[in-house]
C-alpha cells in the first residue's frame, strides 16, 4: 500500500464525525492492507510506533520538523514558523508549504507505508552526536517525495498530532469486519488485545482468521490489561453482590505494578502498560531475590514508606518515585515496598481462569518469606459487620480503603466486574468523591489568571460502550500558579478549534484539545445536568457540583489512559449510591 492511499483514508477520517462512519472507513482500510503492513498501518493509525510495553518514541522536537519542512520545500525556517503560526497546526502548515513550493520532485518514487514506518523507526532510534542532523535529513527525505496530503500526515505522525479520532475499540470492531463481515468477532478480539495489548499484533491475526484470534494466551513479558473494580457504597450491599462472602483486601494509594519474571530476567509494567523496568531498580533486584519461582506474573500495588517509622507515604511522595534520573538519592529516600494481590501465571502455568481463592493461596505461599514484595492486607468477610470493622481499621491505618473479591471468581483482564468491587472513604459522604476525567478542552484566563492563559477546563468521562468522551464538568478551581503554567504549555501544543470527533459535547470552550490527559477532581456531588452528556438520557445528563483539581504535584495524571477515565456508566452509579446513602443518613436522623 502507498502512503498516498494511507493519507486519503485519513483525509476521509477527518471528514466524518460519526462513529459508525469512521468504523466504514477503517475497515476498508484494513481490508486493503496487506499480511506485512498491517500492523504498521494500526500503529500509524495510534500515533504510535510500537505499543506502549516496548518503549519506542519518536524524540522529535518542532523545531526539528520545521527545519525537515524547510530543507525538502526551499522555503526559510522563518517562512515555516510564521505558516504553523498561523495555521497552529503544524501538518496543515507543511500541506500549505509544500502546496506552494516551486522544488521539483527529485525523482518520481512514491513511498509505501512499511517505507514511511522503517523510516520513522529509524528516526526514532537515532541517538547522540549528530543525531538532529540525522533526523532532519530523514524526514526531509520523505517529505520531499510526497504530496501535500502525505506531507501533512507525514509531518502530524512524528508530533503526535494526527487527532483521527479513532479509538482502539473502534479498530477492533473494524477488524472484526476484515476477519468475519461482521461486529461479532469484537468480544474474541478485545480477550485477545486485553491478554497481548499489541493492537498490530491482534490486527495480523485478524487477517489470518477466527483461529488464529481465538488462540491468543498469556506471553511472559507482553504485559496484561489489568482487571479493574467496580464500586458500592456499603458493607451490605457489597456482600450481597458477592454471595455472603469474599476476600477483603487493603486498597492501597499506591501504583499499579506488573511484574514478570523469568529466571533472573524481570520486567514491571504499568496501569498503562508502559515497560517501568529500569524507574524501579530496587525493585526489580527484590523480585530476584524474594520471589523463588522460575516464572511468574503478579499484579500489586507499590508505595513508598518511611522504614523508621513503617509509615507509608501519600500518593503525592510515591509518585515522585517515578522518573528516569536522579533515580539513586530517591531510592534511598523514599524505599519502595510491593503489595501483590494476584498471580496471574506461575512456573508455565496460566492461573488466569483458576478462581480466586487458589490463585490467592499460590501468592500467599510464594511470598510467605517477602520483605519488600509481600501480599496485601486481607481477611475473609462473611457479615457486614466483619467488613465494615475491617474498611474502617484499613482507613484508620492512612489507607483508601478495602477491594473486595469474590473468591471463586477468574481473573478477567481489563475489566470492570463486580467481582472486584472498591469501597473508599469518599463514597461514604466522610469525604467528597474523586474521579479521574479526560480534559476534552480549556478556557482562556480572564482577571487575575490573565497572565497564565489559563482559565479552566472542560472535562469529560468516557463512554466505554460508544467509544466517546461525555462532558460531565467545567472546573475553575484547586489549580497551583504552577499547574496553569503547565496546563497552558501541554494543552496549547494540542490546541483546536474544532471539537475533535470523539468528543460528545454541548458545551463550548475557547479551545478545544485531543484527548489525551486525566485529571483527577474532587466534587461535592453529582447531579442531573441538561448541559452535560454524560449519561445523557432523555435530554438531561449529568454534572459534578464544586468541582476541583485533586493533586499538589503536576496538574495531570500521567498513570493513565483516557480509555481507563471514570466512564460514564460510573458516575450515573455513583449518582444512584449518592441518593442511597443520603437516604440512609435521613433515616438515622
Amino acid at each position: 500500500m502507498l502512503f498516498k492511499e494511507l493519507a486519503g483514508y485519513y483525509e476521509k477520517l477527518e471528514a466524518v464525525s460519526s462513529r459508525l462512519a469512521m468504523m466504514d472507513i477503517m475497515s476498508e482500510l484494513l481490508k486493503k492492507a496487506k499480511h506485512d503492513e498491517i500492523a504498521h498501518v494500526v500503529y500509524i493509525t495510534q500515533g504510535i510506533l510500537a505499543p506502549p510495553s516496548e518503549g519506542v518514541e519518536f524524540g522529535m522536537a518542532e523545531k526539528t520538523v520545521e527545519d525537515a519542512i524547510a530543507i525538502s520545500t526551499g522555503f526559510t525556517k522563518e517562512e515555516v514558523e510564521r505558516e504553523y503560526k498561523k495555521t497552529g497546526d503544524m501538518g496543515i502548515a507543511a500541506q500549505n508549504i509544500k502546496e506552494k513550493s516551486k522544488l521539483k520532485r527529485i525523482s518520481s518514487k512514491e513511498f509505501t507505508v512499511n517505507e514511511v514506518y522503517d523510516t520513522m523507526r529509524r528516526i526514532a532510534a537515532t541517538s547522540g552526536s549528530g543525531s538532529k542532523d540525522t533526523k532532519i535529513k530523514l524526514l526531509s527525505s520523505l517529505i520531499t517525495a510526497s504530496t501535500p496530503i502525505e506531507a501533512k500526515y507525514i509531518v502530524k505522525y512524528p508530533l503526535d498530532e494526527l487527532r483521527l479520532g479513532v479509538g482502539d475499540s473502534t479498530i477492533l470492531e473494524a477488524l472484526s469486519i476484515v476477519a468475519k463481515g461482521d461486529r461479532s468477532l469484537k468480544p474474541e478480539l478485545e480477550i485477545a488485545y486485553n491478554l497481548n495489548s499489541d493492537l498490530g499484533v491482534i490486527a495480523e491475526a485478524a487477517i489470518e482468521g477466527e483461529k488464529a484470534i481465538k488462540g491468543f494466551g498469556l506471553t511472559l513479558f507482553k504485559p496484561i490489561r489489568p482487571e479493574l473494580a467496580e464500586r458500592l457504597p456499603t458493607a451490605e450491599e457489597i456482600l450481597e453482590k458477592m454471595g455472603g462472602k469474599a476476600e477483603v483486601d487493603q486498597k492501597y494509594d499506591g501504583f499499579r505494578v506488573q511484574v514478570h519474571k523469568k529466571g533472573d530476567k524481570v520486567k514491571l509494567f504499568s496501569r498503562r502498560l508502559e515497560d517501568t523496568t529500569s524507574m524501579y531498580p530496587d525493585l526489580v533486584e527484590a523480585v530476584q531475590k524474594e520471589i523463588h519461582a522460575d516464572s511468574a506474573i503478579l499484579d500489586g500495588e507499590a508505595l513508598a514508606y518511611n522504614e523508621a517509622t513503617n509509615e507509608f507515604l501519600p500518593f503525592q511522595a510515591t509518585i515522585q518515585r517515578k522518573r528516569k534520573h536522579g533515580l539513586e538519592k530517591k531510592i534511598e529516600e523514599m524505599p519502595l515496598k510491593l503489595f501483590a494481590f494476584d498471580v496471574m501465571y506461575l512456573n508455565g502455568k496460566d492461573l488466569m481462569s483458576e478462581p480466586y481463592h487458589k490463585r490467592r493461596e499460590e501468592l500467599d505461599a510464594l511470598l510467605k518469606n517477602g520483605k519488600t514484595i509481600v501480599t496485601a492486607g486481607s481477611i475473609i468477610a462473611k457479615t457486614p459487620k466483619e467488613l465494615e470493622d475491617y474498611f474502617q481499621s484499613s482507613i484508620a491505618a492512612g489507607l483508601e480503603g478495602i477491594i473486595a473479591k469474590d473468591l471463586n471468581s477468574t481473573y478477567v483482564a481489563g475489566a470492570r466486574k463486580f467481582s472486584w468491587i472498591k469501597l473508599k472513604r469518599s463514597y461514604r459522604g466522610e469525604l467528597s468523591d474523586t474521579v479521574d476525567l479526560v480534559i476534552v478542552g480549556y478556557y482562556l484566563g480572564r482577571g487575575m489568571r490573565r497572565e497564565f492563559g489559563f482559565g479552566g477546563l472542560l472535562c469529560a468521562t468516557y463512554n466505554d460502550k460508544r467509544d466517546l468522551f461525555e462532558t460531565v464538568s467545567r472546573i475553575g478551581s484547586g489549580f497551583t500558579e504552577k499547574q496553569m503554567v503547565e496546563l497552558e504549555s501541554t494543552l496549547g501544543r494540542i490546541k483546536s478549534k474544532l471539537k475533535p470527533a470523539r468528543v460528545d459535547s454541548l458545551v463550548e470552550p475557547d479551545f478545544w484539545v485531543t484527548p489525551r490527559y486525566v485529571v483527577t477532581i474532587r466534587a461535592d456531588e453529582i447531579t442531573k445536568s441538561p448541559m452535560h452528556t454524560c449519561g445523557r438520557d432523555g435530554g438531561v445528563g449529568y454534572a459534578l457540583r464544586f468541582p476541583r483539581l485533586v493533586g499538589e504535584q503536576g496538574a495531570i495524571r500521567k498513570d493513565k489512559s483516557v480509555e481507563e477515565a471514570t466512564t460514564s456508566k460510573e458516575v450515573v452509579e455513583m449518582y444512584r449510591q449518592q441518593k442511597r446513602v443520603s437516604l440512609g443518613k435521613d433515616s438515622e436522623k
